[in-house]
C-alpha cells in the first residue's frame, strides 16, 4: 500500500515561510482584542499544519522562524532580537515548548494514519486473497491471482506465489509459507524492497496468507473426495443397473432359446414345428446379440474409449444402411432430399444410433410405419424419426436418454439403452439429439449436425 507522500521540500519551505508571515500579519490584527502573549497561539496553528505534511523536522524549523517573528515584531522591544522582561522570555519559550510537542504530535498522528492506511490494505488483500483462493477456483489459478494483488498492494514490480518450496536467489527473496512444518507455497519477490516492506511482508501478509492457503489446500482436497465419492456412487449406480439388465433382459432370450432346444428333441414334433422353433432360436439369439452390443457400446461410452474416426460420410447411405439392419424395411420409409451436404463423423457409430432411433420407434409405434426424415436446414442437417405411438410424457423427456431408464405406459419395453446410446454417438460426433411429442400423437426424435464445408478431395 502506497504510505502517504509527502509534498516537495520546496513547497514545505514556502510554505513554512508563507505561513509564518501570514500568522504574524493576523497577530497584528488581533493585538487590540488580546494582550500579546496570548497570542502566540496564531503561529501554532502553522506549526501544526507543516508538521502534518512535512514532518517533525520542518515542524521545528516552523516553529523556531515563528519564534524569531514573534520576538522581533510582537514581543518588545519590537523591530530587534531582544526581551526586555522575563514574562517575555517565558512567554517566548513556553510557545516554543508548545510548538514543538505540536509537531511531535502531529507526525506521530501521521505515522498512526499511515500505519493504519497499511493495515486497511493487508486486511483488504487477505479479504480478497480468500475469495479467490476459497471462492471455487483451484489453488494454483488463486496463487498466481494473489500473486497480482500483492505486488500491486505492495507496489512491487512482480511477485511470484508457487506451490512447494522454491529457493531464492540473487535477484528473488523466497518467503516460504508453511502449515505444522511442511512448506505450502512460497512467495518471491524481487531482493530490493521498499523501506519497511520485508517486515510488513513476514509479521503481517505472510502469516495471512499461510492461514488462507492452508484452508484452500484442505478445501480442494475435500472437493476431490467428494468427486471421487460421487463418481464411485455413480459407478455402483450403473453397475447396479447393468445387473438388472442381465438378469432380466439377458435371461428371456436365454430362457427362450433353452426352451426351444429343448422341444426340438422331441420325437413327436414334425418338420413345420421343428422350422419354427428353429426360427425362434435364431430371433432370440439375435435379440440377445443386439442386447450385448448395446452393453458393450455404453460400456465405451461411459469409459470414453468411443472416439469417432471422423471421415465425409453419406448421411443416406448410413440411413438405408440402419433401416436393413433392422429387418423391417417395409416399416420404415425414408425421405432424403437431393443433395444432403456430406458430414465429416462416424459412419459406424451414426449408423449404431439411427438404428436404435428406427428400433425404438418400432417399438413404441404400435405397429404403425415409422418415418425418417433428413434434409438440410441452413448450415444444418436435420434428421426426424417420427412414430405414431402413444408419445413421450413431457415429465419423462427430460429423462429418456439416460441408461436404463424406462418410462410409464406404453414405453416400459426395451433395455433402456438405446436412446442413451443414440446421444451418445451423436454427441461424439459433434451433434445434438431431442425429443418433441405431444401426448396421443407420437415422438419425433430430431438428430442436428452443423455442415462443414467438404475437402475438395
Amino acid at each position: 500500500m502506497r504510505s502517504v507522500a509527502r509534498p516537495p521540500l520546496a513547497a514545505g519551505v514556502a510554505a513554512s515561510i508563507l505561513g509564518v508571515a501570514a500568522a504574524t500579519a493576523l497577530v497584528y490584527a488581533l493585538r487590540q482584542l488580546a494582550p500579546v502573549l496570548s497570542l502566540g497561539v496564531v503561529y501554532v496553528l502553522v506549526v501544526l499544519v507543516i508538521s502534518t505534511y512535512w514532518g517533525v523536522v520542518f515542524g521545528i524549523a516552523t516553529a523556531l522562524l515563528s519564534a524569531l517573528a514573534y520576538n522581533f515584531f510582537h514581543i518588545p522591544p519590537t523591530g530587534r532580537f531582544a526581551i526586555a522582561g522575563s514574562d517575555n522570555w517565558v512567554g517566548l519559550l513556553t510557545f516554543l515548548a508548545v510548538a514543538a510537542a505540536a509537531s511531535a504530535v502531529a507526525e506521530l498522528a501521521r505515522e498512526r494514519a499511515a500505519e493504519a492506511q497499511q493495515r486497511r490494505a493487508e486486511a483488504d488483500l487477505a479479504a480478497g486473497a480468500a475469495r479467490v483462493l476459497l471462492g471455487g477456483t483451484g489453488v494454483e489459478d488463486g496463487l498466481a491471482q494473489t500473486a497480482q494483488r500483492i505486488a500491486a498492494s505492495l507496489e512491487l514490480p512482480s511477485a511470484q506465489l508457487v506451490l512447494g518450496a522454491v529457493p531464492g536467489g540473487p535477484r528473488q527473496v523466497a518467503y516460504p509459507l508453511m502449515r505444522d512444518g511442511v512448506v505450502l507455497a512460497t512467495l518471491l519477490v524481487p531482493a530490493v524492497l521498499p523501506a519497511g516492506t520485508d517486515v510488513r511482508l513476514r509479521e503481517r501478509i505472510v502469516p495471512a496468507l499461510e492461514v488462507i492457503l492452508a484452508g484452500a489446500i484442505e478445501r480442494e482436497a475435500l472437493l476431490d473426495e467428494v468427486v471421487e465419492t460421487a463418481s464411485l456412487r455413480r459407478s455402483d449406480d450403473l453397475k447396479t443397473a447393468i445387473l438388472r439388465a442381465v438378469s432380466h433382459d439377458l435371461r428371456s432370450p436365454l430362457t427362450a432359446m433353452i426352451s426351444s432346444g429343448e422341444a426340438l428333441g422331441s420325437p413327436a414334433l414334425d418338420a413345420e414345428d421343428r422350422a419354427e422353433l428353429s426360427r425362434a432360436v435364431v430371433e432370440e439369439g439375435a435379440r440377445l446379440e443386439r442386447l450385448i452390443g448395446k452393453l458393450l457400446d455404453l460400456s465405451r461410452l461411459q469409459a470414453g474409449e468411443a472416439a469417432p474416426r471422423l471421415e465425409w460420410t453419406d448421411v443416406g447411405e448410413v440411413l438405408t444402411a440402419a433401416r436393413d439392419e433392422l429387418g423391417r424395411p417395409d416399416l420404415v420409409t425414408l425421405q432424403l432430399d437431393r443433395d444432403l451436404p456430406p458430414l465429416r463423423a462416424d459412419a459406424v457409430q451414426l449408423e449404431r444410433a439411427y438404428a436404435n432411433l428406427m428400433e425404438n420407434a418400432l417399438a413404441h409405434g404400435g405397429g404403425q410405419p415409422v418415418s425418417v426424415r433428413a434434409r438440410a436446414v441452413g448450415h444444418r442437417l436435420v434428421v426426424r424419426v417420427v412414430d405414431r405411438g402413444p408419445g413421450v410424457p413431457l415429465a419423462e423427456q427430460p429423462r429418456i436418454f439416460t441408461p436404463f431408464y424406462r418410462g410409464t405406459g406404453s414405453a416400459t419395453t426395451g433395455s433402456g439403452l438405446g436412446l442413451a446410446i443414440v446421444k451418445g454417438f451423436v454427441e461424439a460426433n459433434g451433434g445434438a439429439v431431442r425429443v418433441e411429442s405431444l401426448p396421443g400423437q407420437g415422438a419425433s426424435f430430431v438428430v442436428e449436425f452443423p455442415i462443414g464445408d467438404p475437402d475438395p478431395g
